[in-house]
């Protein structure tokens, strides 16, 4: 891990900025910010002054940080910590944290050119891989350790999102919104793993982004970009500190994207701003945002249908709208000189609005053509007063359905951490514990209005909507839901300097929700449910050598059910997933025990700094809960516990650092298997033509989880304004969404390579160009059957699908160009 660096207590209570480890970087008043000097695994370095290590003191004076102060007379020390819990102070030394170290730094984020900062997690974390389930690259699916962070409403999640230690996972869905953080303004992303402090979801490990403020960064700096597929896109940074005690940061981004795919636009616009007060050993910010986005193309596409036209789509409109304004509260006190008190408050809006054109179970009725009847031609098809509807279609039209879908979350929450860093035992020990309180209201409502789909699988509506049906299986009609989730949690975690080579870490966290739905239309959604858990954690860290550390570690973790799970429990009465809720049974929380080990260091070479990691991971899942597609009914579907699963592997990682060079390669392997049987609705080939089921085995693999995943990345300076560079990614091949059986062909691996190249015009002055794909690869990142029967394939002549495949296809080839300038 880089040079050994063992500081006393006093050294720990450093006083810092907020940030990864609220670290203050090296800033430059002169210019805009330089980029910061990272070395162990891309953690921003923390400098602080301390007294040289000698006998140890009873009471230790504080060390002050400061930022790139000449010829102080301390000596001064470079140290790199890590985040273990999810309060906004300073982490761990990365010595003594009992396992994986995972980050991305802003130089990496900034050299992707993208304003995703999942593109980042994607190319320099070994066990992330990136899938576009909805078809737009602004919104996809984060899959680390087989877990997955998505913003599809309904995808069971596994990953925790924190931003400035507040948790961002939407409260209707625990989904995550990547389109609606602010990519300019972060610092740096750090993915913790085998670690229950930060709370529900975090099964496969919670991602950390900690923001610049005007501490850390103080400059100006404009970033225009654009290419191809009508991709114009901006941002635009400042941050000064406007004397000793007062800081200002702002980030504006704007995007425009066409799209490669028919309907397929994307707009982005986001603000991020930060005001922060630094007196003494004490620290505030006050940070807001807001963003507004809309997005097309939101569904994978047939695969006869992709055969023809690579950017074809199936049944639109799919658009998401997308809107959050949000303000926390964030403070820091070094109360004694081993006493470190802070706390967050937040407050958050969120609201999104979906239109999602389906193929529809609506028809004329077969006895009455003047009638609507759903499939089953006896059970009518009601309008909003309850009275059959009349069927305004010319006879042999192809009805289609316009599902609307509308979330407005309004979240509050608080919390509060001390750290202590008295010893203990005569021994050097770090001791965390925190509070955390976060109360949601959420109002969700649907709507279904029919309408007819033209050869180019269009739904155009017609003003007839669907109201409730009175049969006991009820098909689509109007849903109105209030929720209310409050989530509690009390964490407390100790790590014990053995010696000064060995560390032991042990505590845990207690989690109790509560989740209410109130029914705004009925009783049928109405209900109450309380869960709790404690969550331990075990571990412990050796350095073997200066340049060697092993760590090993053991914890648990769980995650609750959605409002939006809990609506749809009912295998008896299946809804239209994401769209309509129908009933509220019961379902059990997900408890994940995972146990990881590994060893990593860092040795200084002729050539740079190398850094290499390898280790492996266990984690199991008890009462994991799927989305179990309904027989016979298309795009319906109910949640419910499947039992056990597992996910297991290992992550390798090397890496050269250097003025003139960086390199880094990695692998990763994961293993994801059900352990119990299990029986399944499927539109699989494979699928029992009595019951529309397969049969899930003990030890069949889950599907849209590639076992491989190989990275490789260089960047060289030609010249001291010349820098060239590239990646690489293989992904292995994976089952469909439908197949938990394995038995149909996977889809396939793909290979991809991409290039940039920046030239430093002037000091201030950055042109720079990229290529993805650069050999046009035609691939998939996921995939799924569908029911081939619900509409004929228009692009071949109106005959019937024969291929059950629906696929995401991924970018073409794209070029881009830009222009950086700083002040």
């Amino acid at each position: 891990m880089g040079k050994v660096v063992s500081f006393k207590r006093g050294l720990l209570m450093a006083s810092v900025s907020t940030g990864l480890a609220s670290g203050l970087a090296f800033a430059s008043p002169a210019k805009a910010a330089p980029d910061e000097e990272t070395n162990v695994q891309n953690l921003p370095p923390v400098e602080v002054s301390a007294p040289p290590r000698a006998t140890r003191r009873a009471a230790p004076t504080r060390p002050v940080a400061r930022v790139g102060a000449p010829g102080s007379a301390a000596p001064r020390t470079r140290i790199y910590v890590y985040p273990t819990s999810p309060g906004i102070g300073r982490g761990l030394d990365v010595d003594k944290v009992p396992s994986a170290i995972n980050a991305v730094d802003a130089n990496q984020i900034r050299r992707t050119g993208s304003l995703n900062v999942t593109d980042a997690l994607r190319d320099n974390i070994a066990g992330v891989n990136i899938s576009e389930v909805t078809g737009n690259p602004f919104q996809p699916d984060v899959e680390f350790r087989g877990f997955v962070a998505s913003p599809v409403t309904g995808t069971p999640q596994g990953l925790a999102v924190y931003r400035n230690g507040v948790r961002i996972n939407e409260a209707f869905s625990d989904a995550v919104n990547w389109d609606l953080i602010p990519t300019a303004a972060i610092r740096s992303v750090t993915l913790v793993t085998n670690n229950p402090a930060f709370g529900l979801n975090a099964l496969g490990g919670a991602i950390n982004l900690q923001m610049k403020d005007g501490f850390t960064y103080q400059g100006a700096e404009l970033d225009l970009m654009g290419g191809s597929f009508g991709r114009i896109q901006g941002s635009a940074q400042w941050g000064k500190q406007v004397d000793q005690n007062y800081a200002v940061y702002a980030a504006l981004e704007g995007l425009r994207d066409n799209g490669f795919r028919n309907f397929s636009q994307s707009t982005v616009r986001r603000f991020y701003g930060d005001v922060g007060y630094k007196a003494g050993d004490s620290e505030f910010h006050a940070n807001m945002g807001v963003a507004k986005n809309d997005f097309g193309a939101s569904a994978t596409v047939p695969a006869e249908l992709l055969d023809r036209y690579w950017g074809a789509t199936y049944t639109t409109p799919q658009t998401t709208s997308n809107r959050v304004g949000y303000l926390n509260l964030t403070g820091k006190v070094d109360a004694t000189p081993t006493w470190t008190l802070e706390g967050t408050a937040h407050v958050r809006r969120y609201e999104q609005k979906v239109v999602d054109g389906n193929p529809t179970d609506v028809q004329e009725c077969g006895a009455d053509p003047a009638l609507l009847c759903f499939g089953d031609d006896t059970t009518a098809a009601n309008g909003a007063g309850g009275v059959q509807l009349a069927n305004p279609f010319a006879p042999g039209t192809i009805l289609g359905e316009i599902d609307r879908g509308s979330i407005r979350s309004t979240t509050l929450g608080v919390s509060g951490q001390a750290t202590n860093t008295d010893q203990l035992f005569g021994h050097d020990n770090r001791f965390v514990m925190g509070a955390t309180y976060d109360a949601s209201v959420t109002r969700y409502n649907a709507t279904a209005e029919i309408g007819s789909i033209g050869e180019n699988y269009v739904v155009s509506g017609s003003g007839v909507f669907l109201g409730p049906t009175p049969a006991a299986d009820p098909v689509a009609g109007p849903v109105s839901l209030r929720t209310v989730n409050q989530y509690n949690g009390l964490y407390a975690i100790d790590t014990f300097n053995v010696t000064d080579a060995f560390a032991i870490t042990g505590g845990g966290r207690f989690n109790l929700a509560r989740i209410s739905l109130e029914d705004q239309l009925g009783t049928a959604l109405n209900g109450d449910h309380t869960y709790t858990r404690f969550n331990p954690i075990i571990g412990g860290t050796y350095k073997i050598t200066p340049e060697l550390t092993a760590y090993a570690g053991y914890s648990e973790a769980n995650r609750v059910p959605t409002p939006l799970e809990l609506g749809c429990a009912d295998p008896a009465r299946p809804c239209l997933l994401a769209a309509f809720l129908v009933s509220d049974p019961p379902l059990k929380q997900v408890v994940s025990k995972t146990v990881e080990a590994g060893f990593r260091g860092t040795k200084e070479l002729n050539i740079g700094t190398l850094g290499w990691k390898v280790g492996g991971f266990r984690a199991t899942n008890h009462d994991d809960i799927l989305a179990v597609p309904a027989v016979g009914r298309t795009g319906f579907g109910y949640f419910s516990n499947v039992g056990r699963t597992r996910r297991q592997g290992l992550e390798a990682e090397v890496s050269i650092k250097s003025p003139t060079l960086q390199f880094q390669a990695s692998y990763a392997f994961v293993d994801a298997r059900f352990l119990d049987p299990l029986e399944l609705g499927s539109e699989s080939p494979f699928k029992d033509p009595a019951t529309d089921t397969i049969q899930v085995r003990p030890g069949n693999q889950i599907p849209a989880v590639p076992r491989h995943r190989v990275k490789v990345g260089v960047d060289y300076a030609v010249t001291d304004v010349w820098k060239v560079g590239g990646n690489a990614l293989f992904v292995s091949s994976q089952y469909l969404v439908g197949d938990e059986s394995n038995q149909f062909a996977k889809l396939p691996s793909y290979t991809v390579f991409n290039l940039h190249t920046s030239y430093q015009v002037t000091k201030n002055i950055q042109l720079y160009g990229r290529v993805d794909n650069i050999f046009d690869k035609r691939y998939a990142t996921y995939g799924q059957f569908f029911d081939t029967g619900a509409l004929p394939n228009f692009s071949n002549g109106g005959n019937a699908f024969t291929d059950p495949r629906s696929l995401s296809p991924a970018r073409p080839r794209a070029f881009y160009a830009g222009l950086r300038v700083t002040f």
